[in-house]
């Protein structure tokens, strides 16, 4: 019965992960839309958001603004975006201006946008061999591919209360219910189905760099893969004309010939140009396509992923951040929806472009193909490649370069030697608790990380700051992200009163104080999950007015308005058994971009920044301000 399960070819590899009984896209048409919020409730939370940045003439200010525009022209431009949403069923009133955000920003999407996830190791180290980790893990990424596209992969749904919905019993009543209706029959059972429309985008899918607004590009019909190593650009066919999987020994037999090719590191290394900013990339792709490359391009740009594979082993967690976040360069194809990168020692991570879609379904990938290639490995390391002819069926593409394009390759490279140069990353691992204690202490682990941010920037540069966190809204058909915004009144308070006036609280009011953020960010988080942010809201307002021509309101022109969305501090987290740790650049020049992971018993944190800011420094901080907090839950008096 098994090997009916998983769908075996006849040449006896598992062609699929698993076959899901309820169909993959099952909910997706009952997902409920995402909220247009009460726009007197987005102006609230705007005054609230703005409240702890803000001296009380500024603050005044700007409720004024806020004041005129709910009543005049917020309100005209609310009731547009109302009826514009309700003539838009099929999707989400943020889709339209999120995908524009992305896609007509002009800057370099390295450092600026894409992110990075690294693996954890395999558990059996003899797996970690480059070759046949490389192998494990494409074999699983096609078969994730394959699952997808079959229908057979799992639906993505966020159980409250998984013994009641994450049964048997449940997936075999629920097939039944029309998709029309099915959202319903899960939300009765306290389970959350969430939007999967993001995940096709995963596969044979780039960027296209474009005059003032990039493309999305997807070709299905594609079977090839496209190999990077040295800066050289290798492809061969991974799916036989039938879409059946090329055996996995074959693959290792390809991998193995790209591996020890000897041809020398291209002079003029193409992978910088996905480097550059978009309208320059966009103007020397047109010379590349007119040079005789369009052919090549295209290779490139449907292939079914990237992957990269470095002639190094990875030093420490610093040099594994900096590797995948943006390696050297030329071993990277930036645009690719994600590129899976693979070192020397088989460490593995994943680099992934954002406009198409959101970490959530980029993490059930990566937690797909670490289970799959981790628990049924395609080879061992016993395993022998297949005696194939690899020279035959695998392919280096040549690209012909004229002297412009030299040149522009040559300044890329300059430009991301320089940006690269100016970026910090630091870490640290916080031993002395995690989820478990603050759990038991009755206070949110995501409420307690983010207080510790507020706390550090306080101690470090003695203000506070617009801070972003995400959250995901995909519970919502077409749903994207809203912004958490973590830095509050209650923050600012509990910050000072731990910074600046330790002696004149006692244990308790410092408990209470803890608490009290605890229960606002739980509330805000809840918000956010359920599309009540202002943030997009806002967004969405602001897009509307520019898209009908109408002058850009007060409102929006308001000094105020531009710090809040100058995020100096950006956060993201996520927690899986198959990542070691994520990270991205910062959104600004002067901002900290802080990934971090609240585990059982610790917490991890990665911070980068640029030289206006010193990241080592902040991380100490936000260590400092955990102990502090932990001490004071835990009943201890701490010490200045």
């Amino acid at each position: 019965a098994v090997g009916w399960r998983r769908g075996y070819s006849s040449a006896g590899a598992a062609e699929y992960l698993h076959r899901s009984i309820v169909p993959t896209m099952h909910y997706q048409k009952s997902l409920p839309r995402l909220p247009v919020p009460k726009l007197e409730d987005t102006i609230t939370r705007y005054l609230n958001a703005q409240k702890p940045l803000l001296n009380d003439d500024q603050f005044r200010k700007t409720e004024e603004l806020a004041r005129q525009f709910e009543k005049g022209i917020g309100r005209e431009l609310h009731e547009q975006l109302v009826a514009q949403d309700n003539r838009n069923k099929h999707t989400s009133y943020i889709t339209g201006p999120w995908f524009d955000m992305y896609l007509k920003s002009r800057e370099p999407v390295v450092l600026n946008f894409n992110a990075f996830m690294s693996f954890n190791p395999d558990p059996k180290s003899e797996y970690n061999d480059q070759l046949i980790r490389a192998t494990n893990m494409t074999v699983s990424a096609v078969r994730f591919m394959k699952t997808f596209r079959a229908g057979y992969l799992e639906p993505e749904v966020f159980h409250l209360n998984p013994e009641k919905s994450d049964t048997e019993i449940f997936k075999k009543i629920i097939r039944f219910v029309p998709s029309s209706l099915s959202w319903f029959g899960a939300y009765m059972v306290n389970a959350y189905p969430l939007d999967m429309s993001q995940y096709f985008r995963l596969f044979n899918s780039t960027r296209l760099p474009k005059l003032n607004r990039d493309e999305l590009y997807t070709d299905e019909k594609a079977k090839h893969l496209l190999v990077l190593r040295n800066g050289n650009f290798y492809i061969f066919d991974i799916l036989d004309k039938d879409g059946n999987m090329l055996k996995p020994s074959e693959i290792q037999a390809h991998l193995k010939y790209i591996l020890s090719d000897n041809s020398p590191a291209p002079a003029f290394p193409l992978g910088y140009l996905s480097s550059e900013n978009r309208d320059t990339w966009a103007l020397l792709r047109k010379n590349l396509q007119d040079n005789g490359n369009e052919e090549v391009l295209q290779k490139v740009d449907s292939a079914l992923f990237c992957l990269s594979l470095d002639d190094f082993p990875i030093k420490d967690f610093v040099h594994l951040s900096h590797t995948m976040l943006h390696g050297d360069g030329a071993n990277r194809w930036y645009d690719k929806s994600f590129n899976l990168i693979i070192t020397k020692d088989g460490t593995a991570g994943i680099n992934f472009e954002h406009s198409w879609g959101d970490g959530v379904a980029v993490l059930r990938f990566q937690n797909e193909v670490f289970k799959d290639s981790t628990k049924a490995p395609a080879i061992s390391p016993q395993s022998q490649p297949a005696s194939v002819d690899s020279s035959t069926a695998v392919r280096k593409l040549d690209f012909k370069l004229n002297d412009a394009l030299k040149a522009g390759i040559t300044k890329a490279k300059q430009k991301f030697d320089a940006s690269v140069e100016g970026l910090s990353l630091n870490l640290i691992q916080f031993h002395e608790g995690g989820k478990d204690l603050l759990k038991q202490k009755k206070v949110s682990p995501d409420a307690v990380a983010q207080l510790a941010f507020q706390m550090a920037f306080l101690r470090q540069y003695n203000q506070t700051v617009a801070t972003y966190e995400s959250c995901s809204t995909a519970a919502f058909k077409h749903g994207r992200t809203e912004t958490i915004r973590p830095a509050s009144v209650h923050t600012k308070k509990c910050s000072e009163a731990f910074v600046r006036e330790l002696s004149k609280h006692s244990t308790e009011e410092l408990q209470k104080l803890v608490v009290e953020c605890s229960k606002y960010h739980g509330r805000l988080t809840k918000e956010a999950a359920m599309g009540q942010g202002f943030d997009r809201h806002l967004f969405g307002l602001r897009y509307l007015a520019l898209s009908k021509g109408i002058a850009l309101p007060d409102f929006y022109q308001d000094q105020a308005y531009a710090r809040l969305n100058h995020n100096i501090i950006s956060t993201s987290t996520l927690v899986s058994p198959a990542v070691q740790l994520g990270g991205f650049g910062p959104v600004v020049a002067d901002g900290f971009g802080v990934g971090y992971q609240v585990h059982d018993d610790w917490i991890g944190c990665n911070v980068s920044s640029y030289p206006t800011r010193n990241g080592k420094e902040y991380l100490q901080c936000i260590y400092k301000s955990l102990e502090d907090i932990f001490n004071v839950l835990k009943g201890k008096k701490i010490g200045s």
